[in-house]
């Protein structure tokens, strides 16, 4: 094999990356903000004279990127993210010492996406649940744990309940493994961060249309206005609509989808050293939700006896959200080296929903009588306080990045069920409408975070990372039985990083997690551990065709201790005492040729119980446990492997093709907590199992300078398979059908 010669990137991409590293700051401005004049002041004023002398000297205009590079810079990745931020500062994803996948724009707009939850198909080891016991909403599980309590939007919590849209993304960020010393309290499997659209530099006004199958309607336009070199202002809007190939045969209502969104980005300074954003964030749904079909306890497979078309809503069943989010952002470079980055957020998330589960033989009546019903009003407000200072320095001949901050998070959480106006017969919920009997349950908390990171080059190519979070948590509580709830915790991260050149890296990290014992407001009547998580990764990075083609490869093992209920219903809130997923992941995205772009993963799972739950009877306080049979059981929800694939080739002229597919293993079913016998089918264990499938989608596009026409089949072999289980085992949801969908996109 020959000498591997030197990695050389092209003139561009070196330009970009000079600027990138001598500015220390986003070449695509990075999130929201407006005048946090005094809320800086307030920060800086502990900060030593000589940075204040750095900031009075701000570095002038004419040594600014060019204009020429800087407009290269701040166009669109295509499938291959060269940018983020889901380690704190902006870095190449290749130099983090974890594994992490991006979903570009590129990639979204090419498989016309419209939910968060579609957009996370292209992700391997991720699998999908389903909505009930009130965690309706986006809801998936990563290298087989639960993500409900590690969604982020901007680097800031957003666990609240509720469908997210990607008409304002930039990307997707999934960090993979426990990401608590970054990001605080949270699960195994990783961290999913949205990163929204903010200004360019530069005019753009970009609009779209599209229609399709089930009455697919969806309208989107981008606007981006630069009035100066200092203030840029971008627009985004949406409105979707689609139905479904479900129906209740009673009534022909089907699962629907009605949302609108609208966003705002205004960025103010930007040409200087203390740079400003406000951006605000509103989505509103009015959606009939899908609740599935019943699994067969006879064949522990999904229901045959009704066809799976069957939907057992009303068209007075809904799904209502009123969603607001207001981020002001402050960057305040005091050297290229130094950077201070402020956010301060306030969400306010609203929502409401009735919905019918199914039953396995009965068919659905007008009245909305057969099925159980599901309804809940809920109303939780954040706000929320970040500060990040990362520097870079030499010390005894050592290079140094570091990385330290803090974070204040206020909750305040109310949610109750809904009143039945009707009886069994004919139940009748209307949205907000909270139940005049019980009581509601209601959440407030103070949450305060500390940390540090040190990424060490102690030789040349050699570089370690260590850090450490401290984290606080003050709760009351309307529960009589567990009023409080207050935490001290600490995370750690470490990794050992080897380049032997730029293109290639090779580590070895480990990282751990928690989740106090009544996290997102899940108690237990007598306190029990956290759940705590600890993962090791050994993992691989390269980047070919100067930089344009990334690959990496992982090897790890994700062990929880104490694992709790995501369904905010149960009565036995811890799951497992102690289990584990060992995999191994691949992944390719970018350009193998100038025509030829790829994305594609695929992970290999073996998850494992392997101590049953140990909970507190409610009522006589005696500790219950899981039946020991389910002890090396695999993990619910969790496919021993997935498998995802999207290409698009250029044709000579305006003609582009693409077409992928997305493949999961079969996923289990069922409530490892009990002691009751554990499901059995001929006399074997048999737990309920969504089989296997594999989905292929296609595209087709006509691209001009000005406009473009772009048609894609979604499930183009319009095979049944079936997308999300409730994984306490009842019901399983069905993926759509073959969808035919066209859009028209103009821009200027």
């Amino acid at each position: 094999m020959a000498a591997a010669t030197p990695f050389r990137l092209n003139p561009i991409t070196r330009a970009i990356r000079a600027c990138r590293s001598s500015t220390n700051t986003p070449t695509r401005p990075a999130k929201l903000a407006h005048a946090l004049l005094p809320l800086g002041a307030m920060l800086l004023s502990g900060l030593p004279a000589q940075a204040w002398a750095q900031a009075a000297n701000p570095v002038q205009a004419k040594e600014l990127p060019t204009v020429r590079v800087e407009t290269d810079s701040e166009k669109p990745d295509g499938l291959r993210a060269t940018t983020t931020r889901v380690g704190k500062t902006l870095q190449d994803p290749h130099e983090i010492p974890q594994a992490i996948t991006t979903l570009t724009n590129t990639l979204m707009e090419q498989q016309q996406v419209g939910s968060l939850r579609e957009a996370l198909r292209n992700v391997s080891g991720i699998s999908f649940n389903a909505a009930e016991g009130g965690r309706s909403g986006d809801n998936m599980n990563l290298r087989g744990f639960y993500t409900f309590g590690d969604m982020y939007l901007d680097g800031i919590r957003d666990t609240a309940q509720y469908n997210r849209e990607t008409f304002n993304l930039e990307q997707i960020d999934v960090l993979r493994g426990a990401g608590a010393m970054l990001f605080g309290r949270g699960q195994a499997g990783g961290v999913i961060n949205q990163v929204t659209k903010t200004p360019l530099r530069f005019d753009q006004y970009k609009f779209s249309g599209s229609i399709g199958s089930y009455d697919y309607r969806e309208a989107t336009a981008d606007l981006n206005k630069a009035f100066s070199q200092d203030t840029q202002l971008r627009v985004n809007m949406m409105q979707r609509d689609e139905g479904s190939w479900r129906s209740n045969p009673a009534t022909g209502s089907q699962p629907e989808v009605h949302r609108k969104g609208f966003a705002l980005s205004l960025a103010l300074n930007q040409n200087s050293n203390n740079r400003f954003w406000v951006n605000h964030y509103q989505i509103a749904t009015k959606d009939n939700p899908d609740y599935g079909v019943s699994f067969d306890n006879a064949t522990r497979a999904p229901g045959q006896i009704l066809p799976a078309s069957t939907f057992f809503g009303i068209d007075r069943t809904f799904d209502d959200s009123d969603t607001k989010v207001t981020t002001l952002v402050n960057e305040y470079r005091f050297s290229p080296s130094t950077q201070l980055r402020t956010q301060l957020r306030y969400g306010d998330y609203e929502r409401s929903f009735w919905g019918k589960t199914p039953n396995v033989n009965t068919l659905p009546n007008a009245l909305a009588g057969v099925g159980g019903n599901q309804s809940r009003a809920s109303d939780y407000e954040t706000l929320t306080l970040q500060s990040d200072l990362s520097t870079r320095f030499t010390a005894m001949g050592m290079k140094h990045e570091l990385l330290t901050g803090f974070e204040y998070l206020r909750e305040d959480s109310h949610r109750k069920g809904l009143q039945n106006f009707g009886n069994a017969a004919a139940p009748a919920y209307y949205p907000y409408q909270e139940a005049t009997a019980g009581n509601a349950v209601e959440f407030k908390g103070n949450s305060r975070a500390i940390y540090i990171q040190d990424t060490v080059e102690f030789i040349p190519r050699w570089k370690f990372t260590a850090g450490v979070r401290h984290d606080t948590l003050d709760a009351v509580y309307s529960s009589a039985t567990s009023p409080r709830l207050s935490y001290n915790e600490n995370s750690y991260r470490s990794a050992l990083s080897f380049h032997p050149t730029s293109a290639t890296h090779y580590y070895l990290g480990w990282s751990d997690s928690f989740s106090p014992t009544a996290d997102l407001y899940q108690l237990t009547v007598t306190p029990l551990p956290p759940e705590r998580s600890d993962v090791i990764e050994l993992g691989a990075k390269w980047l070919l065709a100067d930089g344009d083609l990334a690959l990496r490869a992982a090897l790890y093992r994700a062990t929880k201790k104490w694992e709790r209920s995501a369904d905010l219903e149960s009565t036995a809130t811890i799951l497992t005492r102690k289990r584990r997923t060992d995999g191994l992941e691949l992944e390719a995205a970018g350009r193998v040729t100038e025509r030829l772009e790829v994305f594609a993963g695929v992970a290999f799972m073996d998850p494992k119980i392997l101590e049953v739950a140990a909970n507190v009877n409610a009522g006589t306080g005696a500790i219950t446990t899981g039946n020991p049979e389910y002890t090396g059981k695999r993990s619910r929800n969790t496919p021993r492997y997935t498998l995802n694939l999207w290409s698009t080739y250029k044709l000579e002229g305006p003609w582009k093709i693409g077409g992928g597919v997305e493949m999961k293993g079969d996923r289990e079913a069922f409530n490892p907590s009990g002691a009751g016998a554990v499901p059995t089918l001929n006399g074997a264990y048999h737990p309920n199992t969504a089989p296997a499938y594999a989905r292929w989608d296609a595209m087709a596009a006509y691209e001009q300078k000005n406009w473009a026409l772009r048609l894609n089949v979604k499930n183009l072999f319009d095979k049944l398979y079936y997308d999300a289980i409730y994984d306490n085992g009842p019901f399983t949801i069905p993926g759509i059908r073959r969808t035919v969908i066209l859009t028209a996109e103009m821009k200027y």
